[in-house]
């Protein structure tokens, strides 16, 4: 199979390339990240100009991509600049709203593609640990439409947000696989109270209640058609999102190397760089090899992720098990191979590391995939003995 990028992917990859690292250096970052929105909405909406954002989605949708390679390339280069603006919850809320909308919802992917409005999921909850069923926020019947009520946590750029897509049980006890319904949540809804928070990294997340949190009956994703059925998207978001965080990884991870090998060459001790070393030779070696390894995770996830959902759910956890264990690697080895200097606040690298190591607990960490990458290859075994069974 050949890997090799199309020439539109390529010229986008260099075009984001040199626009990060002219527009987005780490002051701009470091500026962005001490402000109260936690990003600069004149550079999202020059990404958007760019076309960064509409590399995520298709052509239906109002983009020119949507393809898995098309994520990848767009976040490899946000992640070697440690981007802060909001892809990551624009992606998952506006795939969910592609993916099942009605045709007056989507609508509200036009200001998003151009860069005039932040959306953002709203799906965690307290005590989930990662699984898509659990959801203990309730919605009901009000008149004509809904009430809500409930609490969703660690929210991305949840108090910034134009609007939320909220995942809210209809029917069904928390766990239950049936029963999660989505709803579009204007930003300005009364009983909509959120509190944002600095994230390690840099980037800000936020706590959202809903306190008797009245929508009209056009806020229910995919109208009464989809009532209910909203696991099925928000495993679809969810898995465009595992797909971005590992390609982001791997664009950290390239940056972390690079500064690393810079260091060692010219860092001296005894009069000579300690990179002549032969024992941080084997451990730098070691860390190439293993970033090779994510890239192979990576394209291998960007491949499925239009294949079976059993196929494609089982590459995308691959390969967050394979970036989680890597990126913590990788961030571990770079500072310890920096020294001291590695941990000082002022060295870009220190928050290379804190991201690399923060993607491994966002939407599910290592031991999580891992239990998750068991469970579907032992569904997909008893799928492939049941065809045999019945071809017998």
């Amino acid at each position: 199979m050949n890997f090799t990028h199309t020439e539109d992917r390529r010229m986008l990859a260099d075009t984001l390339g040199r626009f990060v690292a002219e527009q987005v250096g780490f002051e701009a970052r470091m500026a962005a990240a001490a402000s109260p929105e936690g990003f600069s909405r004149a550079r999202w909406a020059a990404f958007a100009e760019l076309g960064a954002i509409g590399a995520l989605f298709t052509e239906a949708d109002g983009g020119y991509g949507g393809a898995g390679f098309d994520i990848a390339v767009v976040f490899e280069a946000l992640g070697a600049g440690l981007v802060l603006e909001p892809f990551l919850p624009a992606l998952m809320a506006g795939s969910a709203l592609a993916h099942a909308g009605t045709a007056e919802q989507k609508t509200l992917l036009e200001p998003l593609l151009a860069g005039a409005n932040v959306a953002t999921l709203a799906h965690e909850e307290p005590g989930s640990f990662y699984a898509l069923q659990h959801v203990a926020t309730r919605a009901e019947r009000h008149g004509d439409g809904w009430l809500l009520q409930g609490h969703k946590t660690a929210v991305l750029l949840g108090d910034q947000a134009d609007w939320l897509l909220v995942s809210a049980r209809t029917a069904g006890a928390t766990t239950d696989a049936q029963g999660i319904s989505l709803f579009v949540v204007p930003a300005d809804a009364a009983g909509l109270v959120r509190r944002g928070l600095p994230a390690h990294d840099g980037g800000r997340v936020a706590d959202v209640m809903f306190n008797q949190l009245r929508l009209p009956a056009s806020a229910l994703l995919g109208g009464e058609a989809q009532l209910g059925q909203g696991l099925a998207t928000l495993e679809h978001a969810v898995g465009r999102g595992l797909l971005a965080l590992c390609a982001e990884s791997l664009g950290a991870m390239e940056v972390a190397k690079r500064m690393t090998i810079e260091y060692l060459q010219t860092r001296k001790q005894f009069g000579v760089p300690i990179g002549s070393f032969q024992a941080l030779q084997h451990r730098m070696a070691s860390v190439l090899l293993e970033v090779e390894q994510a890239r192979s995770a990576v394209i291998n996830a960007a491949a499925a992720l239009d294949a079976d959902r059993l196929t494609r759910e089982r590459a995308l956890s691959a390969a967050k098990v394979s970036i989680g264990r890597i990126g913590t690697l990788v961030a571990q080895e770079a500072i310890q191979l920096h020294g001291g200097i590695g941990m000082t606040w002022e060295l870009p690298l220190s928050h290379c590391a804190k991201r690399l190591v923060l993607i491994d607990a966002q939407l599910g960490d290592e031991d999580h995939h891992l239990q998750r990458f068991i469970a579907l290859g032992a569904a997909m075994g008893a799928a492939l003995a049941a065809t045999a069974d019945a071809s017998a």
